[in-house]
């Protein structure tokens, strides 16, 4: 209960245009950003001590051994979207591959105008994960314009978090959401995490959108993704 009210807040000031703000900016993008990192932390620590068969009782089972022949797949050549982020990024299965994806994308698409957004999501309509299960069968646009309808509506109505402060998402900022939003396992490097999304989304953009993504990308990210 002690994270709800912070989220809504959270959610309150999201959803306040900082162009408007006065002479007390300072301390409400502070207390903006507060939020922020006070929620993530909370999902965060409940993941890690939930047990897995909790936090994750509406996964279905997978068979262990389709696991292991998806794994062994050439995830540059062969592989779909999320083989390809589930294999370079050392996830354990499509699942957490799916939803760090979607926690980059939810990233990247801050630091973007709506415009650009729009033209990559326009590029990614191809199949996410071969496969039968329902929570699977996606394409790559549904993980770009983000699952959640609220985060979906404000990343829409939202200016670019291209400065002033705060509201710059520089290199470390970007690391840290992907990290903490997502709960990444102690075991998992965050910069190759993020290259293999990187890599699987390149190969589905022509060389004009992987450009424009590069042109809002702070400076050691855009690295990783020339690189990826």
């Amino acid at each position: 209960m002690m994270a709800i009210y912070p989220f809504f807040l959270y959610l309150l000031l999201l959803s306040t245009p900082y162009l408007k703000l006065g002479d007390d900016a300072e301390s409400f993008l502070s207390m903006r950003f507060y939020c922020y990192e006070f929620n993530c932390s909370i999902l965060r620590n409940i993941k890690k001590t939930m047990p897995d068969e909790a936090f994750n009782k509406n996964r279905p089972e997978l068979d262990p051994s389709e696991m292991e022949d998806r794994r062994a797949i050439i995830a540059d050549e062969n592989g779909s979207f999320l083989e390809k982020v589930m294999v370079k990024g050392g996830f354990a299965d499509p699942y957490d591959a799916r939803d760090f994806a979607e926690v980059v994308f939810r990233v990247m698409r801050d630091l973007m105008s709506t415009e650009d957004a729009l033209e990559v999501e326009s590029e990614l309509h191809q199949e996410a994960y071969d496969t039968k299960e329902k929570r699977l069968k996606l394409e790559i646009a549904d993980l770009w314009r983000d699952t959640n309808p609220l985060v979906r509506f404000l990343s829409r109505v939202r200016p670019p978090w291209q400065g002033p402060g705060i509201f710059k998402i520089n290199d470390d900022r970007f690391l840290f959401r992907v990290e903490n939003e997502f709960g990444l396992a102690p075991g998992l490097d965050r910069e190759v995490a993020v290259q293999a999304v990187f890599s699987a989304t390149k190969d589905e953009l022509s060389e004009e959108r992987i450009e424009e993504v590069a042109n809002w990308l702070p400076p050691h990210v855009r690295k990783l993704w020339e690189e990826a």
